[in-house]
């Protein structure tokens, strides 16, 4: 800038500018994979094949391993074979309904010769062709096989029962059988999901119904988990961008996203643990691997002013001064003013806000392009005159 005349206070000037004096936060975390999955056997039994190792990319559905079957098995085999005779047992009481129809058609069919019998019997005895005792005989014959008609029918109902009741204990055992096979199915057991296989058991070994055989990783996303402070917590939320910086790839940095922040933190550090969640489509991202993760500053863009331009009472630079990242208080600057050929200074309130280093916010009180002192030959009052030494731009 150039010197002005006027006043006998020289006075050096600075043009308010926005800016921000908060520094990108670093945090350093370690990669994890995007979930976890633990393929338990449902079955116990020996281990009897693994066809995969650690660190193998698997695929949904595809066969991992295999649990020895040799009793699941027999206990098919032997349960089908009870259904077999189970099924034998239906047919035979299906045989034995068939019989009694038959014998009822041939009782109805005695019942109806009996009547024509008793009938012709009555009409001879009335002719006196035939004695009364012959025709009385021929109608006790006829009642007789219609009970035997009726008792024909009973017998038919009940062998259908048989019949009912034997295909009841058929369909238990097919539902047993089924149980069986479900069983042997669960030898085989397949991947849940696409992922990594992180560990596994060894062949051979006995494993318990619920045991863990393998421990998949999907990677088709990658966490990383940073620990992070109350204090700066306030300023992280979920949905919020990151840079995530990995080491392994010469800090090639992958843009990222806040997932989730742990609801508890690590009482011992007095930290929280936000999960940063990373792309990793071609895979190529494994597990623990060291990362930088990167927020850009989250306040929007003010004036910032050194504090050397901050002008109190008695010397002093502002009142209610905050620390480093905090807000807010108050302060005064003389703002440098032209009226017709004079140069003066007024005095001007601020609210300050964020102080980093040398330098503080004004939140209110300065507007971009305005002129403030930030250094004078001699201690300034509101309405002096001076002359610009310097303007810094």
């Amino acid at each position: 800038g150039s010197p002005q005349k006027g006043g006998s206070i020289n006075v050096d000037v600075a043009i308010a500018k926005t800016g921000t004096i908060q520094e990108p936060r670093e945090y350093p975390g370690t990669t994890n994979p995007f979930r976890e999955v633990s393929l338990r056997s449902q079955i116990e039994g020996r281990l009897l094949k693994l066809n995969v190792d650690v660190g193998d990319t698997v695929r949904q559905g595809q066969i991992l391993a295999q649990i020895d079957d040799a009793l699941l098995l027999t206990a098919v085999n032997e349960a089908q074979a009870e259904l077999a005779a189970l099924e034998s047992e239906v047919a035979q009481a299906q045989n034995q309904v068939s019989n009694a129809k038959a014998r009822k058609r041939q009782a109805q069919l005695e019942f109806e010769q009996a009547q024509i019998d008793a009938a012709r019997f009555k009409t001879l005895q009335e002719a006196g062709a035939i004695s009364q005792q012959e025709a009385e005989l021929a109608q006790t014959a006829a009642a007789t096989a219609q009970q035997n008609v009726v008792a024909a029918t009973e017998q038919i109902s009940t062998e259908e029962k048989a019949v009912t009741a034997a295909q009841g204990r058929v369909k238990a055992q097919q539902a047993v059988v089924a149980q069986n096979r479900e069983r042997q199915s669960y030898a085989l057991l397949a991947a849940p999901m696409n992922g990594i296989v992180l560990e596994k058991e060894t062949e051979g070994n006995l494993i318990t119904a619920g045991g863990e055989v393998l421990r998949l990783g999907d990677f088709s996303r990658v966490k990383v988990n940073i620990p992070v402070s109350d204090k700066e917590l306030a300023n992280i939320r979920v949905g919020q961008s990151a840079s995530v910086s990995l080491y392994a790839f010469a800090g090639k940095s992958v843009a990222g996203q806040v997932t989730n922040i742990s609801p508890t933190g690590d009482a011992a550090q007095l930290k929280v643990f936000v999960e940063v969640t990373i792309p990793n489509s071609n895979g190529r991202i494994g597990s623990g691997l060291f990362a930088r993760v990167i927020f850009a500053p989250t306040t929007s863009l003010r004036v910032v002013i050194p504090e050397t331009a901050l002008q109190g009472r008695e010397g002093d630079t502002g009142k209610g001064k905050p620390g480093d990242g905090e807000e807010s208080s108050e302060g005064r600057v003389f703002v440098v003013t032209n009226e017709g050929d004079k140069t003066q200074v007024k005095v001007r309130s601020v609210r300050l806000g964020t102080r980093d280093n040398d330098n503080v916010e004004v939140i209110s009180g300065l507007q971009p392009g305005e002129r403030f002192v930030i250094s004078s030959t001699k201690p300034l009052k509101d309405g002096d005159t001076v002359r610009v030494s310097v303007t810094f731009d």
